[in-house]
């Protein structure tokens, strides 16, 4: 009987058979399908937060595809492929895990995660000259920022503690309302109020929250209590075009209130 992987690496062989594959898949290259396999990545996450098991077995899958199409493309380059790829991930781990593989000793879940980010640095160093070089330009920019904030503090550069983060937000907030008058210059707007969105990430890393978590939180909650204002607008046979905002900031309030009791 065929292994589950082996028939899934057996498909993807198929697809891409160049006189009898599926013509779309053998369009395909690594640009094309690295949306895809954003994508997917998206929706294990929305399957996760969700609790939808059996829909995060299926997005789960999706992702796993992603990787095999990779590395077919890869293998018929004869730069790698499927087994090079999990072999390569397999000795990273058992590297950045000393204490599991090794004899290191760590007592607990922050030290493993303090050693494993030295261990990430000292590999870094040995490829690039810079702290910062390999973060990845394709990640979503609370994500990006987060991890520039956290390169850049391995070397020392951060404040002692969240106040320093906060004084400095407060700081870019006021060069934000310098910006806005009658004048307003958006190219200069755009570039302060990327400073500020900064400047709360690297809250959030003080305070050890992870920015694409506590914003994919708030904007469940706005679209919860949004929806509220327009179940009640529409039990009394309206819309909220038809609602002055007087009107839509008392139900909001209600709904906000409903939710804390």
């Amino acid at each position: 009987m065929t292994a589950p992987i082996e028939r899934l690496l057996g498909i993807m062989a198929r697809l891409r058979d160049p006189k009898n594959g599926c013509p779309w898949d053998l369009e395909q290259s690594f640009k094309t399908i690295a949306p895809y396999t954003i994508e997917e990545a998206y929706e294990v996450a929305d399957a996760i937060e969700r609790n939808d098991v059996p829909a995060l077995r299926d997005e789960l899958g999706d992702l796993l595809f992603q990787v095999v199409f990779h590395s077919q493309m890869a293998k018929e380059q004869g730069a790698f492929d499927f087994d090079a790829v999990a072999s390569a991930i397999s000795e990273k781990m058992e590297r950045r895990h000393p204490h599991v593989f090794g004899d290191a000793s760590i007592e607990s879940a922050e030290a493993q995660t303090i050693a494993w980010e030295e261990q990430k640095r000292r590999e870094r160093a040995t490829k690039h000259t810079s702290v910062l070089a390999d973060v990845p330009i394709a990640l979503p920019a609370l994500t990006r920022a987060n991890k520039l904030g956290k390169r850049a503090a391995q070397v020392g550069f951060e404040w002692q503690d969240v106040h320093g983060a906060l004084d400095k937000l407060e700081e870019e907030l006021h060069e934000l309302k310098a910006e806005l008058g009658p004048q307003t210059n958006q190219v200069a707007l755009a570039d302060e109020l990327g400073d500020v969105l900064f400047c709360i990430v690297n809250v959030c890393r003080y305070l050890k929250v992870d920015p694409e978590n506590a914003l994919r939180g708030a904007n469940a909650k706005f679209e919860r209590r949004f929806r509220y204002v327009e179940e009640q607008l529409r039990a009394k046979g309206r819309t909220p075009d038809q609602a002055t905002l007087e009107e839509m900031d008392r139900l909001w309030d209600e709904g906000k209130l409903l939710e804390r009791k």
